[in-house]
């Protein structure tokens, strides 16, 4: 008899689901199987463990037993977790998106036995409400359109397959000139709330790769419009309610255009790119509030996100006892009773009152300031977070999505190394080490990376994304440490990358070639939560080609931005990190330090490079000029003094040499 097969997963959102009468299968050959004999559609469900209306629907729909016995009787019920398997979950959003359905999650899709969508949409409600129909009468009709009009099925399935053939065809060009990268700079400041920050209007996600693009147009300028676009964005972060004021992190984005109401759940990814953009701002301003808050969110990773073994968990639910944010939301009365006589200052400070400023209730912020206080009130303020945050462990935690994935593993590893350099915090490069070191033996059980790691067990293919991000903390790895073994890791990734998603067309897929049960491989450039695979893996060329001298690697990088060249033409939005990324590629900065890694001398030259914002630095500090590869540019030359000494290289001129940190800094803001 079928029955609800979840209960031999591992990911924490399918057990989530292993309970409810619906008989769902995992994605796999067996239920592929299924439904070719049984002649049913397939329903694919996609969601994840920290979204909120992925478990509205289950708890609507899902949980109801008259609903689940429709579903049943009708379809073949597969459920996937979109970030155990975003290979899945890209396809059929791509497919949704052909449709005219705005995309998101939970994803529901329809698709023949061998898994070509006919139709789909995200949320559905259990009766027909918002303007949607109830999600029974949807599983009806669309049964019954399958078994009466297969003709029209059929015409559906060809030409959404006509469709997704079509968006793994990019717009090539032959490069990204710096004229178009100064035009897409202008064109998203353009968009930029000088107010409050963020893209204009809500919601607003903490866009990091559009922020380092406009960033990046601030140090090649330094118009001031630039620098004031990124830095009013992050102080807005920084001090509104989407970030945990008493427990460190942000969460996924604001509801609204004030920063001030967060999607509460908190992603990993999000995380590692706030803390790698405000690191790199933060080298330019100083500014105190991004070193707090950057602090406080390595104190969350580390007390909350570390699974055994050392790798970094997925996510923190939104919900808590069946409501959104119910674990980080309060009321006046209760900061009074915890904080008595000190409340008032606290509630001053941190925008809490009788009336709230959500739902009734309060979230913590301090939108009404951008600038941190006297010691004297930051300490005092400190302590009564002290007391809330004590308070709250006390409270029902919401889920924690304990899978330990390589892509955003790698975005964490490569920021806490940035970070552990520039504020000079050895430990966050020991967590990004044994991170890093977890991924690499755990991951591989037999040679190949996984996707994926939860409950002691690696599963599911690794994506590109994996490899290049995984690549990319390699390198920031052997910057931090002068570990070989670091750079030949990421020359491994680009090989294995070669090997399994190479498109003799140019770029590469996005799954490997040998992933089952996928009715098309996609090849894409645009950001999406996270960087994309192809846009990364330019950075990490470059790097390698800067590196090691090796022409192999900026051929591959030069193959990339051309198979993508033409696409900021039809929409550059979400080319960030191409487009960043080719930047580095095109005017790289090769800064090398001759000199013993522990010596003072070769450290006060190297806090040099790393108090300024030099997104395009390629930092190479080696014992002897002998251990430059052959054909770089400060090949040959000499230690001045017999002291540590420093060269600064742009294409193949070379600095003269320095020796003192004044002259390197000299150097570095380019004096004369």
């Amino acid at each position: 008899m079928p029955e609800n097969e979840l209960q031999h997963e591992t990911s924490p959102y399918l057990l989530q689901h292993k309970d409810n009468p619906v008989h769902w299968m995992a994605w796999g050959d067996a239920a592929f199987a299924r439904a070719k004999a049984e002649n049913k559609p397939i329903l694919l469900s996609v969601g994840y463990a920290a979204c909120h209306w992925c478990h509205v629907m289950a708890h609507e729909s899902f949980e109801d037993d008259e609903i689940s016995a429709v579903m049943n009787d009708l379809v073949i019920n597969i459920k996937v977790d979109r970030e155990e398997r975003p290979d899945i979950d890209t396809i059929y959003q791509s497919a949704l998106a052909m449709i005219g359905e705005q995309g998101g999650w939970p994803l529901t899709m329809f698709l023949t036995p061998d898994g070509e969508p006919f139709w789909g949409g995200t949320y559905f409600p259990p009766t027909p409400r918002y303007g949607r129909p109830g999600f029974p009468d949807v599983v009806k009709a669309v049964a019954e359109t399958f078994k009466a009009d297969p003709d029209r099925v059929q015409k559906n399935v060809e030409a959404l397959r006509e469709g997704l053939a079509q968006n793994s065809t990019p717009m090539p060009g032959e490069e990204i000139s710096p004229e178009i990268i100064q035009q897409v700079a202008q064109r998203l400041t353009n968009e930029i709330d000088m107010f409050r920050g963020g893209i204009k209007g809500a919601p607003k996600f903490p866009q990091t790769g559009i922020f380092e693009q406009i960033w990046r147009a601030w140090l090649r300028t330094d118009e001031r419009l630039y620098h004031n676009a990124v830095v009013t964005s992050l102080n807005n972060i920084c001090q509104g309610g989407i970030y945990d004021h008493l427990g460190g992190g942000f969460a996924r984005y604001s509801v609204d255009e004030m920063w001030l109401a967060p999607h509460f759940e908190k992603m990993l990814y999000d995380n590692a790119e706030l803390i790698h953009l405000l690191t790199l701002v933060y080298q330019e301003t100083k500014s105190p509030l991004y070193a707090q808050r950057i602090d406080e969110t390595v104190a969350w990773l580390e007390r909350e996100m570390i699974e055994e073994g050392g790798g970094f968990a997925s996510s923190l639910d939104a919900d808590s006892e069946g409501e959104e944010g119910k674990f980080y939301v309060w009321n006046e009365a209760e900061v009074d009773a915890l904080l008595g006589e000190k409340s008032s200052d606290f509630k001053r400070v941190y925008n809490v009152d009788a009336d709230g400023n959500w739902e009734g209730k309060t979230i913590l912020n301090r939108l009404h300031s951008m600038e941190l206080l006297d010691d004297a009130t930051e300490a005092e303020m400190a302590a009564g977070r002290k007391i809330l945050l004590d308070a709250r462990a006390h409270r029902i935690r919401p889920g924690k999505d304990t899978k330990v994935l390589a892509d955003w593993n790698g975005l964490m590893i490569a920021a806490l190394a940035f970070a552990s350099h520039v504020f000079d915090r050895p430990k966050w490069r020991e967590l990004a080490q044994q991170a890093y070191d977890f991924v690499g033996t755990a991951m591989r059980p037999n040679g190949r990376l996984l996707h994926s790691w939860c409950a002691g067990e690696a599963r599911h293919p690794a994506t590109l994304d994996d490899h290049a991000n995984l690549a990319r903390a390699a390198l920031a790895l052997y910057e931090c440490t002068g570990e070989d073994r670091y750079r030949q890791d990421a020359e491994s990734f680009v090989d294995e990358i070669e090997q399994h998603y190479k498109d003799e067309n140019g770029a590469y897929f996005f799954a490997a070639n040998d992933t089952p049960n996928l009715i098309t491989r996609t090849k894409t450039v645009s950001d999406n939560a996270t960087p994309s695979g192809n846009g990364t893996l330019v950075g990490v060329l470059a790097r390698l080609y800067y590196l090691t001298g090796a022409e192999r690697y900026r051929a591959l990088a030069d193959n990339i931005v051309r198979t993508f060249a033409g696409e900021p033409t039809r929409n550059f939005f979400p080319l960030s990190t191409l487009i960043n990324s080719s930047e580095l590629l095109r005017r790289g900065q090769q800064i090398v330090i001759i000199g013993d890694r522990d010596d003072a001398e070769t450290q006060s030259l190297v806090d040099c490079v790393h108090i300024r914002s030099l997104p395009d630095r390629i930092l190479n500090i080696v014992a002897t000029l002998d251990d430059l590869p052959a054909g770089h540019p400060a090949e040959g030359k000499e230690k001045l003094e017999a002291r540590a000494t420093a060269y600064v290289c742009e294409g193949p001129v070379c600095s003269l040499p320095v020796n003192t940190a004044a002259d390197l800094t000299a150097l570095l803001d380019g004096a004369p």
